[in-house]
């Protein structure tokens, strides 16, 4: 019997497995998918949020806030990318302006630093390509980018490495109630279950309880991913006066060098929590929003496009208690500022978790920290000779838009959480990410995959279960 299973390992259930490894618990993740950050985690805009547009007294208000303190110790600890860009909400008239204020006072009560109010010409100083209306903006200096989906694998990697189980490929249909706790699909026995399911939470409450209190509604937004030819286009996170249905339409510097643009804002009804196809008629609304707010925006250097499902829950704020039905803990409707807020969520469960179980010991031979993955292209020339003179295989490239070597590939195969498919390979050290966006590097990092993990070519998939690329041979050797 376990002591703890996490349904979803997205970046919420794997900062909160991540959290809870340190005790000495028997603890398993399941998820659906065949890898991690397959749902919103790999498919939204990578910030994280100074919090000066949640509402004084929500939960999310509270997660946001600390989760944005707590990121630069957490990527430095887990080794995962983050970095203070800042972040700047437009206003392009009077009444915009007046909305800016009202968000520059509610994070003054959030006790945000680093807040100040702009002008026009100084807003114009900071980023040129912001149109020449610009009354003024709010500028956040505690805001950030990231990559969402190294943060949630930086903490699956984590938790596994302190013993915690992951199974793939696993979609929970039963849950029983005994007892000791739930039977899940009449094989797993736990006695706790923390729901971390997404867009499928409610759903997954639901199993358990006859009239759950909330329902998810998913939002679809869509994007548009620039070339890394426009590095430099916006140096910091450009958003529009935020409406009721979010933030807006942003504008955003990437980790990487990229610059992303969306994403537009639609909800969809309960049943399409798989619709995150891209339709032509919102992406030239993003578009059009976008260089309202942005002049000049180089769209003929887009290298694809993409939508991501975000939670949005009937009760307006997170989720993240303790059900009526007992031992079932719900993380749920965590909606933008989810990745920004997953440190603070984390550390709100732990602290549900060892309310409910009482005593519990901390693990004995914890791992605090997480291996750095090599980034060869950022090392120096002479880390770069002696790695290869070390490991050949690092003076092999295998993307050459990225610069991504085959011993990079070969790290993320075989690490804790490793990559399975070439959609997971791309998450992690990014072949097929720029701006081929896989022509040339697929099937090289196919080949890999099939040789690394001994399968045959036709079992590697792009992503999915059955996303497969190759389905036989189209010429053979004659005997």
């Amino acid at each position: 019997m376990f002591d703890i299973t996490v349904i979803g390992a997205g970046v919420i259930g794997a900062s909160v497995s991540s959290m809870l490894s340190k005790y000495d618990l028997n603890i398993l993740v399941l998820e659906r998918e065949n890898d991690v950050a397959c749902g919103t985690s790999k498919a939204n805009t990578g910030l994280v949020h100074a919090g000066y547009d949640t509402h004084a007294g929500t939960v999310k208000a509270e997660m946001n806030v600390m989760g944005n303190q707590m990121y630069e110790a957490e990527s430095k600890r887990l080794n995962f990318p983050f970095r203070k860009v800042g972040s700047l909400v437009v206003a392009l008239d009077d009444e915009e302006l007046d909305i800016v204020k009202e968000l520059y006072e509610n994070g003054k009560t959030l006790g945000i630093e680093g807040l100040e109010i702009l002008d026009g010409s100084k807003v114009k100083k900071m980023e040129p390509s912001i149109t020449a209306d610009v009354k003024g903006a709010l500028y956040a200096a505690t805001a950030g980018i990231t990559e969402p989906w190294e943060v949630t694998m930086a903490y699956m990697e984590h938790a596994l490495e302190n013993g915690t189980e992951l199974k793939l490929n696993y979609e929970v249909k039963t849950i029983q109630k005994t007892e000791n706790g739930f039977l899940i699909n009449d094989e797993i026995e736990t006695k706790y279950i923390i729901n971390c399911a997404g867009v499928y939470a409610d759903q997954i409450y639901g199993l358990v309880c006859e009239k759950p209190e909330f329902k998810i509604v998913p939002r679809r937004g869509q994007y548009y991913l620039l070339d890394k030819e426009t590095e430099g286009y916006v140096n910091h996170t450009i958003f529009p006066t935020p409406t009721k249905m979010g933030k807006g339409i942003v504008v955003a510097p990437t980790i990487d060098g990229n610059i992303l643009v969306g994403p537009d804002s639609e909800d969809l009804t309960l049943e399409d929590k798989e619709a995150t196809e891209t339709t032509r008629e919102n992406l030239l609304a993003v578009k059009a929003n976008a260089s309202h707010m942005c002049g000049d925006i180089p769209f003929h250097l887009n290298i694809t496009n993409f939508s991501g499902l975000r939670a949005e829950p009937d009760t307006g704020d997170f989720i993240i208690e303790m059900s009526k039905v007992d031992r079932f803990v719900n993380v749920a409707g965590i909606k933008s500022p989810g990745l920004s807020s997953a440190p603070a969520i984390a550390r709100r469960v732990e602290n549900i978790m060892l309310e409910a179980l009482g005593s519990v010991k901390e693990r004995k031979a914890y791992i605090d920290t997480r291996r750095a993955r090599v980034k060869f292209e950022n090392l120096s020339d002479e880390e770069q000779m002696a790695l290869i003179k070390e490991d050949p295989r690092f003076g092999r490239i295998i993307c050459r838009c990225e610069m991504i070597t085959e011993g990079e590939i070969i790290d993320a195969i075989h690490r804790k959480c490793g990559g399975r498919t070439l959609n997971g390979i791309k998450r992690r050290v990014r072949p097929g990410a720029g701006r081929c966006q896989g022509g040339f590097c697929g099937p090289r990092v196919l080949e890999i995959l099939s040789r690394e993990l001994d399968i045959a070519p036709e079992a590697v998939v792009q992503e999915g279960k059955n996303g497969y690329i190759l389905t036989s041979e189209t010429k053979r050797e004659e005997a």
